[in-house]
């Protein structure tokens, strides 16, 4: 497993990605941090998940999400990680789509450890998790660096198939087109956001939109984003 291999990226988007790796079509799913629940619409509408069970520890989200029009075959959930509400062996694949950064670095063990314990032997971990990486993480940087959190997640999931949780069966590095067409734009996706929970210090916005607006051309500010996919296998 490596945290980051420069050579080894191709271009492509989460849902090409996931099509190459894994089959949901007739499963009952868990994704764990499903933040606008794009992703959990995909599987159900696109991939042919049976059930989705969805969870978001971001209440204000959460509640966004229940006002969607989503699939009757999708269950959203409040709820971590490192606590998953369900019996033992309960799912054929789990998701965490840029999710495992996000929980805490104290916990990422035992959410990799709860992950194995619902799924079924021979069950699928597919983690996608963005790479530190590239002109897009050091603009997002200046917002929140998450290079320490990305790491953490890397470790502890190098750490879960050292232990014997898992086997990884396939890793795979992508970058993504991302457009953004103007600063209003790219500031409501990544700044202006109910999860973060914490100011700004002082002169830090209009030094973030100096350095997003380096990158604007007339159709908008373009960036390839950088991401890694791992997909683990629980001993069957």
């Amino acid at each position: 497993m490596r945290l980051n291999d420069p050579a080894a990226y191709g271009r492509g988007s989460e849902p090409e990605i996931l099509a190459e790796l894994l089959d949901p079509a007739g499963q009952e799913v868990l994704e764990l941090g499903c933040g606008a629940a794009w992703m959990t619409r995909l599987l159900v509408e696109r991939f042919g998940a049976r059930r989705v069970v969805a969870t978001e520890v971001d209440r204000a989200q959460l509640a966004r999400n229940r006002a969607l029009d989503l699939p009757a075959a999708i269950e959203l959930r409040e709820g971590g990680a490192q606590a998953i509400a369900d019996p033992d062996e309960r799912y054929a694949q789990v998701f965490m789509f840029k999710s495992l950064h996000h929980v805490p670095p104290a916990l990422m063990a035992c959410a990799l450890r709860e992950i194995h314990r619902v799924l079924v032997p021979g069950g699928a971990l597919y983690v996608s998790e963005p790479v530190y990486w590239g002109p897009f993480a050091e603009l997002t940087g200046l917002i929140h660096d998450e290079r320490t959190a990305r790491t953490a997640a890397f470790a502890a999931l190098q750490g879960a198939v050292e232990a014997g949780y898992f086997r990884c069966e396939r890793e795979v590095f992508y970058q993504a087109e991302g457009a953004y067409p103007d600063w209003e734009c790219f500031a409501a996706r990544f700044i202006d956001v109910s999860h973060r929970d914490a100011s700004l210090p002082p002169g830090r916005r209009a030094a973030i939109r100096a350095a997003f607006e380096r990158h604007l051309t007339p159709s908008g500010a373009h960036f390839l984003k950088p991401h890694r996919v791992d997909v683990l296998r629980k001993p069957g």
